[in-house]
């Protein structure tokens, strides 16, 4: 019978990528979604309408952001970097994009430079998570 050795530390990396992930999925669940909406009005509310059949602003209207297809709100004129991203705004997707938009998608024309403090994002994503039908 062969042994399969294991070099010391090789377990590391995949361990803090787990990690990572989970305490991605644990700020979202733990965030706070009336504070969110107050962060939301004081940083985004000046650029992004949230209410359904609302108008564009300079930025799309973000009623059903979560779960839609990125670049798609009808009316409104997306940069060429956001028009190339193909993905659904998932609380994943919105989570480093809300640290640092210009780095998640080189070339977006939104003036946000992000937000640094996870437990804000997590609240901002739990109050985006609310606009729906």
């Amino acid at each position: 019978m062969s042994k399969t050795y294991v070099s010391r530390g090789s377990w590391l990396l995949p361990a803090l990528a787990a990690a990572a992930v989970l305490a991605a999925t644990a700020a979202h669940a733990g965030g706070d979604a009336k504070h969110g909406a107050e962060l939301f009005a004081d940083n985004c509310g000046d650029c992004h309408s949230v209410k359904e059949g609302g108008i564009n602003r300079k930025g799309p209207n973000l009623f059903g952001v979560v779960g839609r297809k990125s670049g798609s709100v009808p009316g409104f004129d997306y940069s060429d970097a956001n028009k190339a991203k193909d993905w659904v705004w998932t609380p994943e997707r919105l989570e480093p994009y809300l640290e640092a938009p210009k780095k998640v998608v080189p070339g977006t024309i939104m003036k946000f430079k992000g937000d640094p403090d996870p437990q804000e994002r997590a609240d901002i994503i739990a109050f985006l998570m609310t606009l729906h039908k």
